[in-house]
């Protein structure tokens, strides 16, 4: 067995039917992540007959003045159980990149370990929760486990079988968001190129990332029709003929609780009118605003998100929305209309990461809740290792704080408050 360069073609070509093959396993985030600072290779397993045993992207950089680090996104593509495999690849591994100067590289393995159960939020853990053993023995340094976000990539995500979603499989609460942000006069639509300067104003403050990026990510991917970007707008003349509608039809009910109200003063009346009473002048604020909106020139936009496709799953890649129409709740309407745009065409959607914190204290709990609303399968992964292959370096690295400095995320204020609408 040896280590050799794939081509483009054989890479793709043994990944895509990888049961672990996912798209930061690919030939294309190489090119993307080519051009954010990082060299690549395209790494094959292969035994005297040239078969593909197994495959990684290693991507690397620098990370000090001395030293370079490796890393496979989401884990190399071979099989975790195959333990002569995993040890003799592993060893190789070591070897070649030793010699290019590679001082560690980090995996965080697309491996579930479990599933989160979601009446008590304990994870039922399956089989391969023994693989933590496997990369133990075999020296890969088992870093803290992430419960937010401290990692490369979350180690909690929530999965929707798509052949199975319909608007009723969602929560009531959720549904009811959605079917309000219909009256509202949401509007879905796909975009191209153009609309990522849309896009990137809903999350400009989430990442660390310039529009410039987001060009790259849907230039690249988009050349083989793997990436899709979709923007929310308000229709301003059917938000009028909605909120015109409701408004007299809570005006009669308000009326009649009036006249209700000349026999009993009963306290559920009193607060059924109060309540009624409120939701008129929401229902006047809402026309006032859509007659505001239908002389304004182009579309209004309050939403948006990019969706990666790869083999039988889409990954909602980013997405954000107009903080100023949260009561529009365009977020729900944006994910249950992507959602309902790819039930026929895909097995699985990744909504993304959440938090292992399923408290109300989590300061990401909004964005639990938002998740969990669309009834999702919600796995636990394995986690992120470090292969260190030169230890003393490693070692150096730690002390001197570069891996703190490169790695480390910083909670975002703005992360903290998604999805709370």
């Amino acid at each position: 067995m040896k280590i050799v360069e794939l081509t483009i073609p054989q890479f793709d070509a043994y990944a895509i039917k990888h049961p672990l093959g996912n798209y930061y396993q690919s030939s294309n985030y190489a090119l993307l992540m080519a051009e954010n600072g990082f060299e690549y290779d395209l790494i094959g397993y292969v035994d005297d007959a040239n078969n593909i045993k197994a495959a990684t992207l290693i991507l690397y950089k620098k990370i000090s003045l001395f030293a370079k680090y490796g890393y496979a996104p989401k884990g190399f593509l071979i099989d975790y159980y195959d333990l002569n495999l995993f040890r003799q690849f592993t060893d190789d591994l070591k070897k070649y990149y030793k010699s290019k100067g590679i001082a560690f590289i980090k995996i965080n393995p697309e491996i579930a370990i479990g599933e989160i159960d979601k009446k008590t939020f304990k994870t039922v853990y399956n089989p391969n929760v023994r693989i933590r053993d496997f990369l133990m023995q075999m020296n890969y340094l088992k870093l803290k486990d992430n419960i937010y976000f401290e990692s490369m990539f979350p180690r909690f995500n929530a999965i929707i079988p798509l052949r199975e979603f319909s608007i009723n499989s969602i929560s009531k609460n959720t549904r009811n968001k959605v079917k309000k942000a219909i009256r509202k006069g949401l509007k879905f639509e796909k975009s191209d190129r153009r609309g990522i300067d849309i896009l990137f104003n809903f999350i400009k403050d989430k990442k660390n990332r310039d529009e410039f990026y987001y060009k790259d990510y849907y230039n690249i991917f988009n050349k083989y029709d793997n990436i899709d970007l979709f923007l929310v707008s308000l229709d301003y003349n059917d938000f009028m003929i909605n909120s015109r509608k409701i408004y007299e039809q809570e005006a009669e009910r308000n009326n009649n609780l009036n006249i209700m109200l000349r026999t009993s003063s009963s306290s559920h009346l009193v607060n059924r009118k109060m309540n009624s009473d409120k939701a008129l002048i929401a229902y006047k604020n809402d026309i006032a605003l859509a007659n505001v909106g239908i002389n304004r020139p182009g579309k209004t936009y309050v939403a948006g998100a990019l969706v990666m496709k790869y083999h039988n799953r889409i990954n909602i890649v980013i997405s954000g929305f107009d903080r100023r129409y949260g009561n529009f709740n365009p977020n729900h309407f944006l994910h249950y209309k992507i959602l309902e745009y790819y039930k026929d065409k895909y097995s699985f959607a990744d909504l993304n990461g959440l938090t292992g914190d399923f408290t109300k204290n989590n300061p990401y709990h909004g964005l639990n809740q938002f998740k969990i609303g669309f009834n999702p399968k919600i796995y636990e992964f394995i986690g992120e290792y470090d292969l260190l292959i030169n230890q003393k370096v490693y070692m150096s690295l730690y002390k001197s704080g570069a891996l703190a400095k490169e790695f480390n995320k910083v909670i975002n204020n703005n992360e903290k408050k998604e999805n709370k609408n």
